[in-house]
């Protein structure tokens, strides 16, 4: 094993680590995630390196020997450092114990030996290290059989559940975490410890939880992450609007979607087609709001009437509580959420010009993810009936390729703007101003007149004697 280890070392960085650690006759590891993505044949650029002694002049001397010029950033609160070299992110620290006091976010640090490093690792499988110290460079050393763990694809913690999730609950969602992008499972002993422990994720803070469910959101398979979340009802705790989405109720017979899991469908649907963030989280928020808009009509059944419009509404309280950015990602997400019906409504009516010229101007430019979320909200065990929606979505995307290259109405601005309206009635900004240029929008998208200056100016000028305004030319 260690000759095999020592092939995968032979990057300049870790000569000069080691010869470094030498110099200052400090014992040298690389240790956690990079050694276990080694193993896993699994590309991984971030170097974490433990040294029993200081972590931070480590990486001075390291960094000097690869290059006079490196930069080393040092975190003395923290006793980390860390550089870029090429393509490595390496980062340094002093083996350590770490503990924490019941209800504390914060651990509390003091200098320790490898095993102490190793000790208070999450997961066996994030316990391992290998040694960069001259008498055994290269060799894999694995005190909790982290190995074999690996070759079976198990989740285990180190020591007793309960003292590592009390330790640093986050642990929790990071054994979900790594269940869900390596499609491992968790070891019963450890499930069970999530389970016990679950209520202790209320002391860590939203950013922490937050980053772990990104995670989550961009692993292979998202909803193995999600159902684990569920089932050890962890995520009651963080994300209860999601939870109400289970269930289903029957009323004379006839039963809903459970909506959950429909939307986890959907989110590994996206999932399948695209590694971006936010139209997974626009996947995940799509129905948010069935549970507060679910009614039951005794002709239509179960209706969510106006779902798409309280989702959207709903999108931004979400996002601050789960300190993610309230910036241009929500505007999309709010987009998506509020859009993403209509493509699926046009397959069920004649699709008019007019029609699709609104929704290509209403999407804009993120018009192909929201077809793309539509074609993924497609679900059923029906597989007939998902061929059959799938084929009439195809053809509303047919129908807006056809006219987004006829009238290029993506995004469009009219050739006669608010200020050519004012001054064509002699106007300062007024509400007639705005109906003026709401009417000459609607009228492009309605095909009613043609995007030119011609007749743009003709139609302001006959909507405003309508509105008892004459041209003051």
């Amino acid at each position: 094993m260690s000759e095999s280890l020592e092939h995968h070392l032979q990057h300049p960085v870790f000569a000069a680590i080691a010869k470094a650690a030498k110099q200052l006759d400090q014992p040298v590891y690389v240790v956690g995630g990079f050694v276990r993505d080694l193993l896993l044949q699994r590309p991984c650029k971030d170097i974490d390196i433990v040294t029993v002694g200081d972590g931070l002049i480590l990486a001075e001397q390291a960094a000097r020997l690869l290059k006079p010029s490196l930069t080393v950033s040092t975190f003395k609160n923290f006793g980390t450092a860390h550089f870029n070299y090429e393509e490595y992110d390496v980062e340094f620290v002093g083996a350590r114990k770490e503990s924490y006091s019941r209800d504390s976010r914060n651990p509390v640090v003091e200098a320790g030996t490898l095993e102490d490093d190793q000790n208070r690792r999450d997961f066996t499988i994030n316990a391992l290290a290998i040694s960069l110290n001259e008498s055994n460079f290269g060799e894999l050393i694995d005190p909790f059989d982290g190995l074999a763990d690996l070759n079976q694809k198990l989740i285990r913690t180190p020591l007793e559940p309960a003292d590592t999730f009390s330790d640093d609950p986050l642990r929790m969602m990071r054994a979900i975490r790594f269940s869900s992008q390596l499609n491992f499972r968790i070891d019963e002993i450890t499930y069970a410890g999530i389970e016990e422990s679950a209520q202790r994720i209320k002391i860590v803070s939203a950013e922490r939880i937050t980053d772990e469910l990104n995670k989550i959101i961009l692993s292979p398979v998202p909803s193995i992450g999600f159902k684990l979340l569920f089932n050890t009802r962890i995520l009651h705790i963080i994300f209860p609007e999601l939870v109400k989405l289970h269930g289903v109720e029957f009323r004379d017979g006839k039963g809903h979607k459970d909506n959950f899991y429909h939307t986890l469908k959907v989110l590994d649907n996206v999932a399948e087609v695209s590694n971006d963030l936010w139209l997974r989280w626009a996947a995940l928020l799509h129905d948010i709001a069935k549970p507060a808009t679910k009614a039951f009509d005794e002709v239509e059944g179960w209706t969510f009437h106006g779902h798409e419009f309280l989702g959207m509404k709903m999108v931004k309280p979400i996002f601050r509580r789960m300190r993610l950015p309230l910036d241009q990602k929500l505007k999309y997400v709010q987009k998506l959420v509020q859009l993403h019906l209509r493509p699926i409504a046009l397959t069920k009516e004649i699709v008019t010009d007019s029609a699709v010229r609104r929704l290509i101007f209403d999407a804009g430019d993120d018009l192909e993810d929201l077809l793309t979320l539509c074609r993924c909200d497609i679900t059923s065990r029906n597989q007939e009936k998902v061929e059959r929606f799938k084929r009439n979505l195809g053809e509303v995307e047919k129908k807006v390729r056809d006219v987004e290259e006829r009238d290029r109405i993506r995004n469009f601005q009219p050739v006669v703007d608010g200020q050519e309206i004012m001054d064509l009635f002699g106007l300062s900004p007024s509400r007639e101003v705005g109906l003026l240029k709401n009417a000459l929008k609607d009228a492009v998208l309605d095909g009613i007149i043609r995007n030119n200056r011609e007749e743009a100016i003709n139609f302001v000028v006959e909507k405003g004697r309508e509105l008892g305004l004459q041209p003051v030319n």
